[in-house]
């Protein structure tokens, strides 16, 4: 294998992992990124209030974090 083909082959893997990921969401994927978004937001008093109120779009089966008070 020369060098140019090497670099042809590295150069085409690069703008194929450049292009973004237009797969649809799984739920998995959509309970995971909530999942991680509660975290993160699990310490703020105004996040609190809404999962306190259910101000919510989503159902407990995916995996809503519900903090104590």
């Amino acid at each position: 294998m020369d060098a140019e083909q090497t670099i042809a082959e590295i150069e085409w893997l690069e703008r194929i992992f450049a292009e973004p990921d237009t797969r649809p969401l799984s739920g998995s994927d959509l309970a995971a990124a909530n999942r991680r978004h509660d975290d993160k937001l699990a310490q703020s008093p105004w996040f609190r209030l809404w999962q306190q109120y259910g101000v919510c779009c989503r159902n407990n089966a995916e995996g809503k974090l519900r903090l104590k008070a």
